[in-house]
């Protein structure tokens, strides 16, 4: 995966996060990023252990960011449909 370094975003040690041993860095690093840039898992590579966890890591860390900022959920969107009788 092609890091974008045109924005500057943390890497998974920048934010405090240790790569597990069991796991590749390279794959986890890429999913912390896939995660912070607001990617989706789409691709069938994206699926595997080390790149999974990157990425859970990474929504976890925006998660506490927006935490920290005092933004607990963003509001739902949806449509409501009524529907009104004269009687």
């Amino acid at each position: 995966m092609k890091q974008d370094r045109a924005s500057n975003y943390p890497a998974p040690a920048d934010s405090g996060l240790r790569v597990p041993a069991n796991l590749l860095r390279d794959r986890f690093c890429s999913g912390f990023h896939h995660a912070v840039v607001g990617g989706h898992l789409i691709r069938p590579e994206q699926l595997r252990l080390s790149f999974r966890e990157g990425y859970r890591a990474g929504k976890l860390y925006l998660k506490e960011i927006r935490r920290r900022q005092g933004v607990v959920a963003f509001p739902v969107l949806g449509k409501i449909r009524f529907r009104s009788y004269a009687h």
